[in-house]
């Protein structure tokens, strides 16, 4: 059995099987890290050695990544990116307190309530750089997990033991309408007086349309999703211009309310998930990612508790 202390692989070593991982090809990750193809090959052979694993197939022609050289490549990229963020912290910590935090956020939250919350930090914090990266769910999972973002705005949908999470709210999912729509004379609007309606939507793979085409279904309706957009606040532009109606989590809300749309909950049935902050949970976080994620919980609090008051 190997000892633990005989793991004793390099940087280098890691970049190495990052890159082959990358371009499978011996030749290009060769070009890429300034090293002959011979010094590559052999540096792949003593980490496979040591580990008493393949980590790639090869043939004449072709380099393909096993399953445990996809393990080992998602280990490298966390062990790089936590040593390319300790350097980081030590040279910012040299120039008085500088740091960096980056944040991976569904874009329902980055571009309506997360503004504001990242003004506020960066008045406490002017030294500190943010980085805020929009996508899906699976996107934040993606960057998190692969030490990309140190923290991830997402909902709690099947998170993976990996990560430690947070629940910082309960979206609700309302009907938006433009302006003078007939459903507008309602308070509420049920499942069964929108399936006539032309929906803007998300991706049919997005989690947002699925849970929406999931409940659509049990309640034995049909929609007619007339216009896909990748964006939430394209979605609302798109209503604004008449083009249809939308369903959308309640963190959408308040961008819906400023370009002058109408919002009513949607029920019969109402659906809703649970918005939170995920971390690594193997991966300690900087200072200044804690401090961040604290205010998260902060304001999300403060939030909450101005809608239900």
């Amino acid at each position: 059995m190997i000892e633990a202390s005989q793991l004793d692989f390099s940087a280098k070593e890691l970049l190495a099987v990052k890159a082959l991982a990358d371009y499978g090809s011996f030749n290009a990750a060769a070009i890429t890290l300034n090293m002959s193809q011979p010094v590559l090959t052999r540096t792949i052979q003593r980490i496979e050695r040591l580990l008493g694993l393949t980590l790639f197939n090869r043939t004449t022609r072709t380099v393909e990544i096993t399953d445990a050289g996809k393990e080992f490549v998602a280990l490298a990229e966390r062990v790089l990116n936590d040593v390319q963020i300790y350097l980081e912290a030590v040279q910012e910590r040299a120039a008085e307190q500088r740091g960096r935090v980056v944040v991976s956020s569904v874009m329902s939250v980055a571009c309506t309530v997360l503004p504001a919350i990242i003004a506020r930090y960066r008045r406490e914090r002017p030294g500190v750089d943010l980085h805020i990266t929009e996508g899906v769910h699976g996107n934040v999972l993606e960057n998190v997990r692969t030490g990309v973002a140190d923290i991830g705005l997402t909902y709690l949908d099947d998170i993976a033991p990996i990560f430690e999470q947070k629940a910082l709210s309960t979206q609700y999912f309302h009907v938006i309408l433009p302006k003078g729509h007939r459903l507008e004379k309602r308070k509420q609007v049920s499942w069964s007086a929108i399936q006539n309606e032309q929906l803007v939507s998300l991706p049919s793979d997005s989690r947002t349309r699925r849970l929406i085409d999931a409940t659509a279904i049990t309640s034995g309706l049909t929609l007619s999703h007339s216009v896909t957009v990748t964006q939430f606040t394209t979605m609302l532009q798109f209503v604004a211009s008449g083009v249809g109606i939308a369903i959308v989590p309640e963190g959408t809300l308040a961008e819906a309310s400023n370009i002058g749309l109408s919002a009513r909950p949607l029920v019969h049935p109402r659906i809703s998930r649970v918005l939170g902050v995920i971390t690594l949970r193997e991966r300690n976080q900087s200072p200044f990612a804690k401090e961040l994620t604290d205010q998260l919980e902060r304001e999300w609090k403060r939030l909450n508790a101005a809608y239900t008051g």
